[in-house]
């Protein structure tokens, strides 16, 4: 599972998100696929051809294996995206 290196997390600010309709609380200073990755959302998407999960892969926005649906505009890089107080995910689906 992924973690934060020990005295690496601290006191964060939080912010409030919905990833598939779920609230959920994640640090405001993260990249959307490090909150999910952090909350136990491994798979943010679902490949067209063969419904595969993935989940992202080099974080640095080159792979685009991280691609979900933010505030009803699909194909949104999570790794690339900096989470945002009401901000509404949902997971890649084909």
């Amino acid at each position: 599972m992924f973690r934060y290196l020990q005295g690496c997390r601290g006191q964060r600010p939080s912010v409030a998100i919905t990833i598939d309709g779920v609230a959920t609380e994640v640090p405001a200073d993260e990249t959307l696929a490090a909150a999910m990755l952090q909350s136990g959302r491994l798979d943010l998407r679902i490949t067209p051809i063969g419904g595969k999960p993935r989940s992202a892969y080099c974080m640095m926005g080159v792979c685009f294996e991280c691609l979900v649906t933010v505030d009803d505009q699909p194909n949104q890089q999570a790794c690339m995206t900096p989470v945002r107080p009401g901000m509404r995910v949902e997971r890649g689906r084909p």
